[in-house]
C-alpha cells in the first residue's frame, strides 16, 4: 500500500509538470472558416486600434480638449489599446498558423495583463463618474477639486490599482496545479476556464479572491450609480433643453460602455463552471474583453461635438 502511495504520489507530481503549454480554442477545423475568424477579428481589432489612436491624437494636439475629462479619455483608450492586442493577435495568430497552442509563460503574461488592463479601465471609470459628478452638481467647485495634481493622482491610483488586481489573480491561479489536462476552452486565457483545469481541492484561494474583487467592483458600481443618480436629478432641473442634452450626451455612453463591461464580465466570473464549452461563453468572452475597446471611440466621438470637431481638423 505505501508503494503504492508513493507510486501516485510520483504520477501526480508528473501531471504538474508536463504542462508547459496550453491549447486555446479553435474557432473551426475548417481553413476557410479560420480565414474568416482571422479576417473579422483584424477588422474589429484595426477599427479599435485606429479609433483609439485618433481620440489620443487629437486630444494631444488640441490644447482646448486639455481639460479633466479628455485627459482621463486619453487613459482610457491607451487602456482599451492595451486590452485589447493582448488576446486577440494571439487568437489571429494561431488561426493563421493552423495552431492552439500558447506556452505557460505566455498565458501567464496574457492572463496579468488582460487583468491589468481591464482592472485599470474599471478603476478609470469610476474616476470618470466622480468627475461628471463633480462637473455638474458641484460646478462652482470643480476647478478646485479637479485641479491637475488631482486628476494626475487619480489616474496613477487607477493604474497603481490595475497592477495590484492583477498581480494578485495572477498570482493565485498559477500557484495551483493544473491536474485536468492543458485545454482552455477559451480564445485567450480567461481565469475561470483555467481553473476548471486545476485539482478540486486548489483553487478555493482563488475562487476567494474572485469573490473579494466582485464585491470590490460592486462597490464601485453603486459609487457610480449613486453619482449618477445625482447627476440626473441635477440635470432635470436645467431649465435650458441644451443644456440638459449636452450633460446627457456626456454620461449615457459613459453608462453605456460600463454597464456593458460589468454585466457581460460579471456572468463570466460568477457563472458556475461547467465541464463542456458553450457558445454563450465565448460570445460573454468578447462582449467583456472586445466589444468595449471598440465601442469607447465610436461612442465618445461619434456624441461628442468637440472630439467630432478635433478630429475634423485632425484629417481635414
Amino acid at each position: 500500500m505505501l508503494r503504492a502511495g508513493h507510486n501516485v504520489l510520483r504520477k501526480k507530481i508528473a501531471n504538474q509538470t508536463t504542462v508547459t503549454e496550453f491549447l486555446l480554442l479553435g474557432f473551426s477545423e475548417v481553413w476557410e472558416l479560420q480565414i474568416l475568424h482571422v479576417v473579422v477579428f483584424l477588422v474589429i481589432y484595426l477599427a479599435a486600434l485606429m479609433g483609439n489612436l485618433l481620440i489620443i491624437t487629437a486630444i494631444a494636439l488640441d490644447r482646448h480638449l486639455h481639460t479633466p475629462m479628455y485627459f482621463f479619455l486619453i487613459n482610457l483608450s491607451i487602456l482599451d489599446i492595451g486590452s485589447i492586442s493582448v488576446t486577440i493577435p494571439k487568437s489571429m495568430a494561431n488561426s493563421l498558423m493552423n495552431t492552439r497552442s500558447i506556452s505557460y509563460a505566455g498565458c501567464v503574461t496574457q492572463v496579468f495583463f488582460f487583468l491589468f488592463f481591464v482592472g485599470a479601465d474599471f478603476f478609470l471609470l469610476t474616476v470618470m463618474a466622480y468627475n461628471r459628478y463633480v462637473a455638474i452638481c458641484q460646478p462652482l467647485h470643480y476647478e478646485m477639486v479637479m485641479n491637475r495634481g488631482a486628476c494626475v493622482q487619480m489616474a496613477a491610483g487607477a493604474w497603481a490599482s490595475g497592477v495590484l488586481y492583477a498581480a494578485l489573480h495572477t498570482g493565485n491561479t498559477f500557484a495551483v496545479s493544473f491536474c485536468r489536462g492543458n485545454k482552455v476552452d477559451q480564445f485567450f486565457c480567461e481565469i475561470p476556464q483555467l481553473l476548471k483545469l486545476t485539482c478540486s481541492d486548489s483553487y478555493l484561494t482563488e475562487t476567494g479572491v474572485i469573490l473579494f474583487s466582485l464585491g470590490l467592483a460592486l462597490c464601485c458600481f453603486v459609487f457610480i450609480i449613486v453619482s449618477y443618480v445625482q447627476i440626473i436629478s441635477t440635470v432635470l432641473r436645467i431649465p435650458s433643453e441644451q443644456g440638459r442634452h449636452k450633460a446627457f450626451s456626456t454620461c449615457l455612453p459613459h453608462l453605456t460602455v460600463l454597464s456593458l463591461l460589468v454585466c457581460t464580465g460579471s456572468f463570466a466570473y460568477l457563472k458556475p463552471l461547467s465541464s463542456t464549452m458553450s457558445r454563450l461563453d465565448l460570445v460573454v468572452a468578447v462582449f467583456y474583453s472586445v466589444l468595449p475597446q471598440v465601442m469607447n471611440p465610436i461612442i465618445y466621438s461619434m456624441r461628442n461635438k468637440e472630439i467630432k470637431a478635433s478630429l475634423w481638423k485632425l484629417t481635414g
